[in-house]
């Protein structure tokens, strides 16, 4: 089955309505990591997304502190021109010989984050340019006239924002248009509904929400035995949704999307994916994986609709607070 597409905000592309996300194959012993990942299958999972249909991957500089956007040239390099995925990076976060993470939003920076990435990609421009954080805040406008130029410069082909509110936006937007938002979205993870998600939608700004499944929380893959053993590098185990007494709520509400799933022949993740679509202002979500298997089973999230009392049972049943 075809995946859908839709008009991605104002930047002229049609995008599927899932894309791969390469955060966990950065692999381990950085600030993000989700522990120690084996190359070859994270390789073989961007390759699948392409076979499977996904038009478009997302990356960042900071995942492994580069070592996403290597592999991700390198799952890319055989696929034929006309079949290549649009390519998403991101700056803003850079990292020291040792590793540490800190903000930065100077134009030189953002100017040199983009020569960084476009070197580890193999790319002559990037399909869209991403501020991962805006921060500093008191940055944000030097880091958003950076982006303006590298576009103007042909180094990069669109622009968008990552975790930013409106305001942020709408100071962007002051200097340059904003073509799209990368958003946190699930249903564990709200806070974008009533402010951020409508500006978007007022200003034909495109939305690619992340972590549709609460990290992995909402695939029905994880268990309180696999939280607790979980590598000491991985940074879920340090966040209140994987621990109690969320946990146990959490877990309750992935036995509802297993429910809902089957009278659809669709997994958990893939009801809560397809929760994440149901909204008019979001284009598309960002599906991570590691392994070739992972793709194939969050596919069928881009063509499933929930119906009303599907969407009114899932209202209920997840945790307040």
């Amino acid at each position: 089955m075809a995946l859908p597409k839709r008009a991605f905000g104002r930047t002229g592309m049609e995008i599927t309505r899932i894309g791969f996300g390469s955060w966990a194959i950065g692999g381990g012993g950085w600030g993000g990591a989700w522990g120690s990942q084996d190359d070859e299958e994270a390789i073989g999972a961007i390759r699948r997304s392409v076979e499977l249909g996904m038009n478009w991957v997302d990356t960042a500089a900071v995942y492994g502190t580069g070592h996403s956007e290597e592999l991700v040239a390198e799952a890319l390099k055989p696929v034929p021109e006309a079949d290549r995925p649009y390519v998403f990076t991101k700056c803003s976060l850079v990292w020291d010989e040792n590793r540490e993470i800190r903000s930065v939003l100077k134009k030189d920076s953002v100017k040199k984050e983009c020569e960084d990435s476009l070197r580890r990609l193999q790319a002559d421009s990037i399909d869209l340019y991403q501020i991962h954080w805006p921060s500093p805040d008191d940055d944000i406008e030097e880091g958003w006239e950076a982006m303006a130029e590298l576009k103007e410069e042909g180094k990069v082909r669109h622009i968008g924002v990552s975790n930013f509110d409106a305001s942020q936006m709408e100071r962007a937007e002051s200097i340059a248009p904003v073509e799209t938002l990368q958003p946190p979205y699930n249903m564990l993870s709200r806070g974008v509904e009533d402010e951020i998600l409508p500006y978007a939608a007022s200003n034909d700004i495109g939305v690619i929400v992340y972590s549709p499944m609460r990290s992995g929380l909402l695939t029905g893959k994880m268990n309180r035995e696999r939280v607790e053993n979980m590598p000491s590098d991985d940074w879920r185990r340090d966040t209140d949704d994987f621990n109690e007494p969320k946990l146990s709520k959490n877990l309750e509400l992935v036995e509802l999307l297993t429910e809902i799933g089957a009278k659809h022949d669709a997994a958990p993740g893939e009801v809560a994916i397809a929760w994440t679509l149901r909204r008019p202002e979001v284009t598309a979500a960002i599906v991570g994986g590691r392994r070739p298997d992972q793709v194939d089973g969050i596919m069928g999230a881009a063509n499933l609709e929930l119906s009303d009392e599907e969407l009114d049972r899932i209202e209920t049943a997840i945790p307040r607070g």
